[in-house]
């Protein structure tokens, strides 16, 4: 069993709402220090408050960039996770692109996602990759844990928690089995108790993106 410091120090604190306002990230990032989470995850634009809020802690700055659909060209992509990263950010969360994926154009694919890393590795940061599982089938599923490892990627995500659905036990076992034990697997979406946390590290997960942080981690206290 995970013990209370265990779990926290899996999950990435997440506010991506388009309505969030300064002082809820604010907040954001001193529950992160307070409860040790591994990161607080923002919307790119609140990348410099989570910096200055979090200087000299060991919670990192996480963002998303293509987000959440995707389908931002790879210009627009880089040059995104490039400013996040110059601004604090040590986490990159990027969308692949979903409907390129779809249509068969792996190359293309792999190119967004090489292109990000390269960034992202040049500013000293990691790259999680979001799938977005609940558009792809299985076999797609696959390939795209097959091209964000081949490309370099530290971690498989499966969602944005903006899709119709988000981390599944079977999406987290596919992802796991593909990428083997070495690259990480952050399950995202939908992860609301320290049940689902448990189900999804016992599937394979290495992250946890949730917004229910603070209540898992007070939950795990007491159980």
């Amino acid at each position: 069993m995970l013990s209370v410091t265990e779990i926290a120090g899996l999950i990435d604190h997440t506010l991506l709402k388009a309505d969030a306002v300064h002082l809820q990230i604010v907040n954001l990032c001193a529950e992160a220090r307070r409860f040790g989470f591994a990161s607080v995850c923002v919307n790119s634009y609140w990348v410099p408050v989570a910096y200055r809020e979090l200087a000299n802690h060991s919670p990192a700055v996480c963002t998303v960039v293509g987000f959440p659909l995707g389908a931002s060209n790879t210009a627009a992509k880089v040059v995104e996770a490039g400013e996040a990263i110059d601004n604090g950010a040590l986490e990159i969360d990027m969308v692949l692109n979903i409907g390129a994926l779809r249509s068969g154009d792996s190359n293309i694919v792999r190119r967004d996602i090489e292109a990000v890393v390269e960034e992202c590795h040049r500013g000293g940061a990691i790259t999680k990759v979001i799938l977005e599982t609940a558009y792809l089938t299985d076999e797609q599923k696959e390939e795209a844990c097959r091209i964000a490892q081949g490309a370099g990627a530290e971690y498989v995500k499966t969602s944005t928690g903006f899709a119709p659905s988000g981390a599944t036990e079977h999406d987290v076992e596919l992802m796991r089995r593909v990428v083997g034990p070495v690259m990480g697997v952050k399950a995202s979406g939908g992860i609301r108790t320290l049940a689902d946390l448990e189900k999804m590290v016992a599937a394979g997960a290495s992250r946890i993106g949730a917004s229910a942080g603070v209540q898992i981690v007070g939950a795990a206290a007491v159980h």
